[in-house]
């Protein structure tokens, strides 16, 4: 999958069933979250700077990983 240099929303992510499966199965407690829908607009560059506070880098790069290989 083409993730755009990391710049890719949210949403075009979210809309996309493969990479929303991937999302559901590493993150399934933030993809149940209320404000998900309100999260569409943020890039995933954004959203990657946010995770690192909470999600262990070898989450990160597997996932983003992942995703490019869609």
């Amino acid at each position: 999958m083409d993730l755009k240099q990391n710049k890719i929303t949210l949403g075009e992510l979210l809309d996309n069933p493969a990479s929303r499966g991937v999302l559901n199965r590493r993150f399934p407690m933030a993809m149940r979250h209320p404000l998900l829908g309100a999260a569409r607009t943020v890039t995933l560059e954004q959203l990657v700077a946010f995770a690192k506070s909470y999600v262990p880098q070898k989450t990160i790069q597997d996932t983003l990983r992942e995703l490019r290989d869609l």
